[in-house]
């Protein structure tokens, strides 16, 4: 659709064009009606294209299997905001013809392929990676959060980054940096047991608590001392600069904003949206810049520090990275903004996914405390934890595993096709965009079987399953996607996530402060339980 959108942007400049040049053609010999009149003509032939002769007609992509039922304005989805259609794109996906590719319509008919099998996966992902980007308006919204690092870079440059940072997260350099995980998720349990206690001292007896507070305050901090060699002091400070930044970028957008999206499309240039003067652009321009500062001052605080012949190499993410002495000082402000925002975000999310799901489980929740409490020193003693002991604990394992199948913080991404290719043998002109949703391959029966819509821990139990969950190909668990553009921190997340969930279970026993409320979802960067998942916290004796 974007030549099309090309083509009437000519349009309008030839007509601003012929109006000047020639106004004895002018209406009511007025240039201005002329404008208004033409101008108004051409942009309602624009809309009724884009909706109505587009999807049936004009489309490039008619060979591809598209569900019918689609409305002239809303496309497939049932909504009127730019939101997938996961309850019918799963429907879709479980009756769709064998073809791995199913094109669907958001709302203004705004076209989206899903690719749903694991042979058009593994092309997308693996075989033909980069003939695939992402979308441009997918990099200006994160752009503000990640900087230009190695989550948005393309083509050669991606390969250039990922080569250079891969042996800041290879296992054995990972496994160093437990007892930093660790001690930031004591620190965490402990201040959360601190605040219990003040408010009982007061008279005070609620002892709610907001999960996604403390999960993006000690996430952040995890990522500043892993990463940057810096502690942010978020757990004791949540007032700091950066991490109010980080709560205005990614929450979610307002509702006005949402409509002016939707109303930007059909006019096919979305992007001066994010240029208008509102209080949300405004926050995130303002927000991207101390983000971008803290980065880059932190950067030369490392600079500074490596130079010093007495100063011990770290190790850090970002000490490495200098070492390599392959990026100058803008890129590595990018990938430090790339490990702050995307580092702490998704693991704060996965972390209230967590909570969610004990909370919602609480034999699993109970099986889990058991474990924990019978391998891991308690969160009074002072000794450093080692990557075994984390890891030798399988049903710890397989809860995080199952966490983030059953809910994985980014359920759906896009790839833009940057020349004509091909997909499991289907045909793909430049300029299709694709959507592949974690969310929905994670749960398909055909790839889990018939429990894959049930949160069971138990299916990473048992002699080959701790790294498959039973599931039949590579390509089930989407979570972290697959190959060059598989997430690099994955390995670190997975870790991080393990050391908070094991902490937070030990020392507490959780339940839902609203068991019966329905779960509504927070969109931004990453999903999340809209209320922060509001949980009562009672301190337990003996660990």
């Amino acid at each position: 659709m974007g030549q099309i959108s090309d083509s009437f942007t000519i349009l309008y400049v030839g007509l601003a064009a012929g109006i000047y040049l020639k106004p004895e053609y002018a209406i009511f010999n007025s240039r201005i009606v002329t404008a208004a009149v033409l101008f108004g003509i051409i942009t309602v032939s624009r809309i009724v294209y884009q909706l109505v002769l587009y999807p049936d007609y004009f489309t490039p992509l008619k060979h591809i299997y598209s569900p019918a039922g689609r409305h002239w304005l809303r496309g497939n989805s049932t909504g009127f905001l730019l939101e997938t259609p996961y309850p019918k794109l799963r429907e879709w996906v479980k009756n769709r013809p064998d073809q791995g590719l199913i094109r669907y319509y958001m709302v203004a008919n705004l076209e989206r392929v899903a690719v749903t099998s694991p042979k058009a996966l593994g092309e997308v992902l693996v075989t033909k990676v980069y003939d695939f980007e992402k979308p441009e308006l997918v990099r200006q919204a994160l752009r503000p959060i990640t900087g230009d690092g190695i989550h948005l870079a393309e083509g050669e440059e991606h390969k250039t980054q990922r080569k250079n940072l891969l042996p800041a997260f290879a296992y054995r350099h990972i496994k160093n940096l437990y007892p930093v995980f660790w001690d930031k998720s004591i620190e965490m349990v402990k201040m959360i047991e601190k605040d219990l206690q003040s408010r009982k001292a007061s008279g005070n007896n609620d002892n709610t608590v907001q999960i996604s507070n403390w999960a993006s305050r000690a996430t952040l901090d995890i990522i500043g001392v892993a990463g940057m060699d810096h502690d942010f002091d978020s757990l004791r400070d949540p007032n700091n600069t950066l991490n109010q930044s980080y709560r205005k970028v990614t929450s979610s957008p307002p509702l006005i904003m949402k409509i002016l999206f939707v109303v930007s499309l059909l006019f096919g240039n979305p992007a001066w949206v994010h240029s208008l003067p509102t209080k949300r652009n405004k926050d995130v321009k303002e927000s991207g810049e101390v983000i971008r500062s803290v980065a880059r001052q932190m950067i030369r605080q490392k600079k500074a520090k490596m130079e010093d012949p007495n100063s011990e190499t770290g190790i850090d993410i970002i000490s490495v990275a200098l070492t390599s002495g392959t990026f100058d000082e803008e890129n590595l402000v990018d990938q430090s903004m790339t490990f702050l925002g995307a580092g702490h975000e998704t693991t704060a999310s996965a972390l209230q996914w967590a909570v969610y799901a004990l909370c919602k489980n609480p034999n699993v929740q109970t099986r889990l405390r058991d474990e924990i409490r019978t391998n891991l020193p308690s969160a009074d003693d002072p000794t450093p934890i080692s990557a075994a002991a984390i890891d030798n604990l399988s049903y710890l394992h397989a809860v995080c595993s199952e966490v983030l199948r059953f809910h994985p913080s980014v359920p759906t991404t896009s790839r833009n096709a940057v020349r004509d290719t091909s997909i499991a043998g289907t045909h793909v002109p430049k300029g299709t965009t694709f959507t592949m949703s974690p969310q929905i391959i994670n749960r398909l029966e055909e790839l889990w079987g018939p429990d894959a819509n049930e949160f069971n821990p138990d299916r990473f139990m048992g002699p080959g399953k701790a790294n498959t969950g039973g599931a039949i190909n590579n390509y089930a668990f989407l979570t972290f996607l697959h190959g060059p553009r598989g997430c690099i921190g994955q390995g670190f997340a997975k870790a991080e996530l393990a050391c908070l969930l094991a902490a937070t279970v030990g020392r507490f026993h959780m339940e839902f402060k609203f068991p019966d409320a329905e779960l509504e979802i927070r969109e931004g960067a990453t999903i999340a339980p809209k209320d922060g998942v509001l949980a009562l916290l009672t301190p337990l004796e003996g660990w």
